[in-house]
């Protein structure tokens, strides 16, 4: 059994031995994290494991109450014998897997951020963390930096703590500083920012027209404050915006991940593709192509969350891109870094920590947070879509 110290670096491409296929795949296996049915491992998921895949994503299929959901993320770490990443949408409002007591059915966002109290938001990110690291979860797709711009966005909304951007800035950060101080990465997201679309990228393709000085002054405001303060990681969005690149969505593009987040904004975190499995990927273009052209342009690692015959043509895809030269072995290096930074940081063992829910720790940390909040999650909206 491995602990904490003994955190294990990914494979390392070899500078004088030619790579085995084996080990090539592995190391393109080690750039996903996918989904899996129901609440036990299947033959589909543990094989993956075996591959070297870099961890999994939960969903409301997988989890139960507090005692079945901690053995199930137990039971994956265990099975998976090495520093395994189990992750999780848990934001609060309409977005938020665990729900129901002993978890804190937290209000929306935009109800937290009316506060403008980054010390009160820090809560909520300790908060967070506590109940996940207590379940056995290790990242946390949150805070939203969308700025909430529109008031006829479809998926974003109350996600967003506010429609000004230097106040998404200070109190995303201090949600992810909160969460990351308990213990568990954080995720902004959706770069370079989903908050004034009209329509759904788990149901079509988003396409922004604004001009490079708007993005400046808005929706990537928050992205450099998040790159400033050295968080673990930023989620791509599946949005076009004309002024960066007008031929693909940015989780594809160079200019809009390498030249704006890595070079602009100084991000040097781990970025996170949204899931390739969602309609505005899938319906435009084939998986293959989303992994290949996204590996390309800096994503380090890849959410494909539903469908196991869709994450082996991923991986592979990826592995063929290696092989034939298109892809770089230096950049798979450079995501594998990046990847083992988050998972020295952030990867637990299986544990038993379900004590502290209910502890006097946690209901210091929930005082004056519970709420009736319910609303309709955009997150869960198909089968085949986060």
């Amino acid at each position: 059994m491995w602990s904490e110290n003994s955190v294990q670096s990914g494979p390392r491409f070899c500078e004088t031995a030619p790579v085995t296929t084996s080990a090539l795949y592995r190391d393109c296996a080690r750039l996903f994290m996918v989904g899996f049915p129901g609440t036990r491992i299947d033959a589909d998921f543990a094989a993956l494991m075996d591959d070297g895949i870099y961890g999994a994503i939960l969903f409301k299929r997988n989890v139960g109450t507090a005692q079945e959901t901690a053995a199930l993320c137990r039971e994956v770490k265990t099975r998976a014998g090495r520093p395994f990443i189990l992750s999780v949408d848990q934001e609060g409002g309409r977005v938020a897997r665990l729900r129901g007591a002993p978890f804190t059915t937290l209000p929306s966002m935009r109800e937290l951020g009316q506060r403008g109290d980054v010390q009160h938001l820090e809560r909520v990110g300790r908060l967070l963390a506590h109940e996940l690291r207590a379940v056995g979860f290790d990242w946390d797709f949150a805070p939203v930096l969308d700025v909430d711009t529109n008031p006829a966005n479809p998926v974003i909304g109350d996600r967003s703590p506010s429609r000004e951007a230097h106040e998404v800035a200070r109190l995303g950060v201090a949600l992810a500083r909160g969460l990351e101080a308990g213990g568990v990465a954080s995720c902004g997201k959706h770069f370079p920012g989903h908050g004034d679309t009209t329509t759904d990228s788990h149901l079509t393709l988003p396409r922004l027209t604004h001009d490079l000085e708007r993005l400046r002054q808005v929706e990537l405001v928050p992205f450099r404050a998040f790159a400033q303060a050295r968080l673990a990681s930023v989620m791509t969005a599946h949005v076009m915006f004309d002024a960066l690149d007008k031929d693909v969505p940015a989780t594809m593009s160079e200019r809009v991940l390498a030249r704006v987040l890595r070079e602009e904004l100084g991000f040097d975190g781990v970025l996170v593709s949204d899931d390739l499995e969602m309609k505005a990927i899938a319906d435009h273009y084939t998986v293959e192509e989303a992994a290949v052209r996204g590996t390309l342009a800096g994503v380090d690692l890849f959410l494909v969350c539903h469908h196991a015959d869709v994450q082996r043509r991923a991986i592979e895809a990826v592995v063929k891109a290696v092989e034939s030269g298109r892809i770089p072995r230096e950049r798979i290096q450079e995501a594998h870094r990046r990847l083992e930074v988050l998972s020295a940081r952030f990867a637990h063992p299986a544990e038993d920590r379900l004590a502290t829910l209910g502890s006097a720790e946690h209901q210091e940390l929930a005082k004056g947070l519970d709420s009736a909040f319910v609303g309709k999650d955009p997150t869960e909206v198909m089968v085949a879509a986060r």
